[in-house]
């Protein structure tokens, strides 16, 4: 798969200071992400894809030369900013995109505004990158924690819960997640009767379901992702702990519910940024990826994200004409919004919050899906005004600047 992308290792070979790439006319994109572990299916080789179906959509269109490549961070931020700092100063990488593990896009969000280059988080969560950590060279385009963790909190009120439990991915993005949720049931008048976190791509998720259960909450929340959302529910099944209270997943994607079974995922319910069968254009947009992907995965929203943002990109480079100043580029993705097919309308706020709205989802039950990934019924949307926190409450300085 993917045979026409450079992955960063091979590329590195071929690696050119940045004022050469200028001057060979090739904008090069950089996909960072999770390729080898609790991510790799949820963001991964997909990614990838989706970033160079997006080059391949705008060059129908226009003539500029873009490459894009890939790098595995592995989760851990150290090496994360090592391979933005090498793309950066001697690969002629102009936008890095992806960057699933919170603590991993705060790291290249800082080194990307430190060399004037453009960084946009779609499988990135930390809502502290368009609140203390903003950055003009940033944009987080698909979710955050401060939407899932509220609005999946509020959800679960509406329904009567009272009492919560807390199992927890133990860096930046669990920790913001449960925080985000805490201080939604805490306004509300909820209580949380415990907390755990454990380290990320943990395999026995027994202990901490034990101490769950005992602790008698109406409901657990889950503040993980990927693969350790579904162990972890799967790990609860095994206990039969959903017989007597709610386990619930403040991030659920598309790939989760194969990997759970729908016999046992049937009536979770999610919010996700986008859905593939929301529209005609994302219908279409899926069956190309599909047929392209190595699994034959259908896109989730993130890795549609990574598309949408991807394109967004691409035509505010042609709007500033060059991708060397990315703070203007930024400037330009604010200016104009993006409206397209497959995404739908985004706005891109001060802060670099890109706006639009979330689909309300409800994993099907067995006998009504109609393929594989045929997973969801869409029950409802927040719209647009209502889905990120409000501009003047993320405490990010760009917006007390203007």
């Amino acid at each position: 798969m993917l045979k026409a992308i450079k992955i960063a290792t091979v590329f590195g070979v071929l690696a050119a200071a940045p004022a050469l790439a200028e001057q060979n006319g090739t904008l090069r994109i950089g996909v960072m992400n999770d390729m080898s572990s609790v991510y790799s299916d949820f963001q991964g080789p997909g990614s990838v894809l989706a970033a160079q179906m997006a080059v391949e959509d705008f060059n129908k269109t226009s003539k500029r030369k873009v490459e894009v490549i890939s790098a595995d961070h592995q989760n851990k931020p150290d090496i994360g900013a090592g391979i933005a700092r090498r793309w950066f100063d001697t690969e002629g990488v102009d936008m890095v995109v992806d960057l699933p593990n919170s603590a991993v896009a705060l790291a290249v969000s800082d080194i990307g505004r430190e060399k004037n280059k453009v960084v946009i988080g779609s499988g990135a969560g930390t809502a502290l990158l368009t609140g203390a950590k903003c950055s003009p060279n940033f944009v987080h385009w698909t979710y955050d924690t401060w939407a899932f963790g509220h609005g999946t909190a509020k959800g679960v009120l509406s329904q009567g819960a009272k009492t919560f439990f807390f199992i927890t991915a133990d860096y930046a993005f669990g920790h913001d997640l449960e925080k985000q949720a805490s201080d939604e049931i805490n306004a509300s008048g909820g209580k949380i009767v415990g907390a755990i976190r454990l380290p990320l791509g943990t395999n026995d998720f027994s202990s901490a379901l034990l101490q769950a259960q005992a602790s008698k909450a109406d409901v657990i929340l889950l503040a993980n992702a990927g693969g350790d959302t579904v162990n972890t529910i799967k790990q609860a099944a095994d206990f039969k702990i959903g017989e007597k209270q709610k386990v619930v997943a403040l991030i659920f994607d598309l790939q989760s519910v194969p990997a759970i079974g729908l016999a046992t995922a049937q009536g979770l319910q999610a919010i996700n940024a986008w859905y593939w069968d929301q529209s005609d254009g994302a219908r279409d947009f899926a069956k190309r990826y599909a047929a392209r992907h190595n699994k034959k995965m259908y896109p989730n929203h993130m890795q549609a994200g990574v598309y949408s943002a991807t394109l967004a990109y691409l035509k505010a480079v042609d709007k500033a004409g060059s991708p060397a100043d990315g703070k203007a580029v930024v400037d330009a993705m604010k200016a104009t919004p993006a409206d397209e097919p497959v995404y739908g309308k985004v706005e891109i706020r001060p802060d670099g919050r890109a706006i639009h709205p979330l689909v309300l989802l409800q994993v099907k039950a067995p006998a009504d899906s109609k393929s594989e990934w045929d997973v969801f019924k869409i029950v409802g949307t927040i719209p647009t005004d209502k889905a990120f926190r409000p501009l003047n409450e993320g405490g990010c300085p760009l917006v007390k600047a203007n």
